[in-house]
C-alpha cells in the first residue's frame, strides 16, 4: 500500500479521504527528525506552511508526489524536486475569492482606520463627535495599481472597478486582456503605476526577481498620500524601507498580511504605528476556503500518485520525463 506523510493536520473527512487510497502518517512537523524520517519511505507528502529542503528528501528514493495546501510554492527548492523527479502541485483556484476579500479589507481597513479607530472606540475615547484628526481617505473613484494580475489581481481589480467605481493599473509579464476588457484594467510600468496610484498592491509570487521588488526608491516613488498593500509574500517588501517609508511619512500607511519574519516578532516598530494594519496572514483563512483547499490538495495528490494529475502542477517538466 502506497504511504502519504501529512506535515499538516487535515480536516476529519479529507483524513479520511486519503486513507481510502494509501495509509497516512501524521507527523508534527515540529519533530524535524520524525518528518524527515517519515519522508524517507513514503510515495506522497501533503502539508503547508514548513520548508522542505532538498537535504530533508536525501534518501527518499520512493517519493513521487508532494502537495502543498497553497497557492504559493516558495516553500520547496522546484528545481531540485524536478531533478529527483518528484512533482509538486498546489491549490490556486479554490482560495481566489477569499484571499481577494482579505485583500480588499486590507484596502478599506487603511483608507478608513478601521481598526485604528475601533481601538479607539473601544478604549472609551470616544467622547464627541469626530473632527477632522480622525477622518480617513475615501477608497472610491480612487487609482488602484495592481502589481501582479493573476488570478487574485484579477478578482481584486473586478472588486475594486465593479464595486468601488476604482481605475485600475497593473503591471504582469504578460497582458491580461479579459481584465482590461471587463474592469478597464490599463497595463503599465512599474514605474508609471507607483507615482500614479492612491493603492499599491502587491500580488505576485516570491521568486529570486520579487524579492525585494518594492525597496527604498520604489517607495520614494510613491505618492505621499498612498497606501501599500501586500498581502502575496512579505519578503517583496523591504521591510526595513518600509518602516523608514512610514516613519518619515513618505507614504501615507500600510495593510500588511505577510512579513518577512511570520510571527511578526514583538519588537517590530510595525505594532506600534497607528497608520499601519497587520494581520496574522488570514489572506485564505476561512472555513470554507482551507476546507476546500485541503481537499483540493488531497485530491492533487491522490491523482499525482495515480498519474493522473493534468491541473494545478508546479513542476510540469516532471511529466515530460
Amino acid at each position: 500500500m502506497k504511504k502519504i506523510v501529512a506535515w499538516k493536520s487535515l480536516p476529519e473527512d479529507v483524513l479520511a479521504y486519503l486513507q481510502q487510497h494509501a495509509q497516512v502518517v501524521q507527523v508534527d512537523p515540529a519533530r524535524h527528525d520524525a518528518l524527515v524520517a517519515a519522508l524517507r519511505d513514503a510515495d506522497g507528502g501533503i502539508g503547508a506552511s514548513v520548508r522542505i529542503t532538498p537535504a530533508m528528501l536525501e534518501g527518499a528514493s520512493r517519493l513521487k508526489a508532494l502537495s502543498t495546501i497553497s497557492v504559493g510554492f516558495d516553500q520547496f527548492d522546484v528545481a531540485d524536486l524536478t531533478r529527483r523527479g518528484i512533482l509538486l502541485a498546489h491549490t490556486p483556484d479554490v482560495l481566489t475569492e477569499s484571499t481577494a476579500d482579505t485583500v480588499f479589507s486590507l484596502i478599506l481597513a487603511s483608507a478608513r482606520r478601521v481598526v485604528e479607530l475601533a481601538n479607539w472606540v473601544k478604549a472609551g475615547q470616544w467622547r464627541q463627535s469626530i473632527g477632522p484628526a480622525h477622518f480617513g481617505v475615501d477608497v472610491q473613484g480612487k487609482t488602484l495599481g495592481i502589481v501582479g494580475l493573476g488570478r487574485i489581481g484579477g478578482a481584486v481589480a473586478r472588486r475594486a472597478a465593479l464595486g468601488f467605481g476604482m481605475k485600475v493599473l497593473y503591471t504582469n509579464r504578460s497582458a491580461n486582456p479579459q481584465a482590461e476588457q471587463a474592469y478597464g484594467a490599463r497595463r503599465v510600468e512599474l514605474a508609471e503605476l507607483l507615482a500614479s496610484a492612491d493603492f499599491v498592491c502587491l500580488q505576485v509570487p516570491l521568486t529570486p526577481e520579487t524579492k525585494h521588488l518594492i525597496g527604498a526608491a520604489e517607495l520614494g516613488s510613491m505618492k505621499r498620500r498612498a497606501i501599500l498593500i501586500n498581502a502575496s509574500r512579505g519578503a517583496t517588501v523591504d521591510e526595513n524601507a518600509l518602516i523608514e517609508a512610514l516613519r518619515n511619512g513618505t507614504i501615507h500607511g500600510a495593510g500588511l498580511d505577510v512579513f518577512e519574519t511570520e510571527p511578526l516578532p514583538a519588537d517590530s516598530p510595525l505594532l506600534t504605528m497607528p497608520n499601519v494594519v497587520a494581520l496574522p496572514h488570514i489572506g485564505s483563512a476561512t472555513h470554507e476556503t482551507r476546507h476546500a483547499m485541503a481537499r483540493n490538495a488531497a485530491e492533487n495528490l491522490v491523482a499525482a500518485l495515480d498519474g493522473t494529475l493534468v491541473a494545478n502542477i508546479v513542476n510540469r517538466e516532471v511529466l515530460r520525463r
